[in-house]
């Protein structure tokens, strides 16, 4: 349960949060640069699995959580779980790296946009969580802009909703499982490192590998661990100390980022395009402004720590 952090520290934890979701957003700008230097989405995504793993064992490391990662190990529950959630994720991030560096950030823009509203469906389905009826709007708004998505790129948008589910059945697994954030990545990031490296020693052996092909080529790759641990950890530690209905408001820099980015690259735009979008940010508002009247108690609490000026 998310309790309130005294002033200073939600303030911090705010700034956190938003840290984070930033970027997220900036993140299709580093594959693309990764892609303009010829390496491949696959390998981006085997060098991601690998360089995430020192990353992640760090953050185990600080917090001393190295006991959970091996009980999780010794616990073939929590290890089924938490390898289906690495499949997952695994699978969203493949998605992901290969529609920015194919002319798709607006699609990855869209995918993020209904995912929170997709997680407040599921939750319902699967975790018998209540819907008020601004839910209810969030989600009707949501599945117009995805009908009017479909008929403006002339069939569904199959990248958007992939990526959506993908990372929404992460959501839900990893909500099963028991494991802290940190110890949780570090066990997806061990059990997908293996072919991870067996193809970056491929492409290494085979002269086609990029990790010490020149300077900005090693440089990104390895930057691919903290682009995939820091931001998680940021929000794990915000998630800890401000309401998860107040770090809600949030979640939507990620793809507004991404959104700015596809259209500042030139992405096809059309007005039937433009009004998928509307009804998707009116779901959008809709979403934030419930999770607004809901954490209205908490952040009172919150208010009530901060010191006197």
């Amino acid at each position: 349960m998310t309790t309130a952090a005294p002033g200073g520290e939600s303030r911090l934890a705010l700034t956190a949060g938003i840290v984070c979701y930033v970027i997220w957003g900036i993140v299709p700008l580093v594959f693309q640069a990764m892609g303009r230097l010829g390496i491949s989405p696959l390998e981006i995504l085997a060098n991601r699995t690998v360089w995430a793993v020192p990353m992640a064992l760090l953050f185990v490391l600080v917090a001393r959580q190295g006991g959970e990662v091996l009980a999780a190990f010794r616990n073939p529950r929590s290890l089924a779980w938490l390898a289906l959630s690495a499949v997952l994720i695994c699978a969203n991030w493949s998605i992901y790296i290969w529609a920015v560096n194919s002319g798709r950030v607006l699609e990855t823009a869209l995918g993020y946009y209904i995912n929170p509203l997709i997680g407040m469906a599921a939750g319902a389905l699967i975790f018998n969580e209540k819907i008020d009826r601004l839910g209810y709007v969030a989600i009707a708004l949501a599945v117009i802009g995805v009908a009017v998505q479909a008929v403006a790129v002339g069939g569904l948008p199959t990248v958007s909703l992939a990526l959506a589910l993908s990372f929404g059945g992460y959501g839900i697994v990893r909500k099963r499982v028991a494991v802290s954030a940190q110890a949780g990545l570090l066990v997806e990031c061990l059990l997908l490192a293996g072919p991870g490296l067996a193809y970056v020693l491929f492409l290494q052996k085979t002269g086609a590998g990029h990790l010490t092909a020149n300077l900005p080529s090693t440089l990104w790759l390895l930057a691919c661990g903290p682009f995939t641990a820091v931001p998680l950890v940021l929000f794990s530690w915000a998630a800890r100390r401000i309401p998860l209905s107040s770090l809600g408001f949030l979640q939507f820099l990620g793809p507004t980022t991404g959104f700015a980015i596809g259209v500042l690259e030139g992405e096809a735009f059309t007005p039937l395009r433009g009004v998928s979008f509307l009804f998707i940010w009116g779901g959008a508002v809709v979403f934030a402004y419930a999770a607004w009247k809901r954490s209205r108690p908490e952040l009172r609490a919150i208010a009530l720590t901060e010191p006197a000026e």
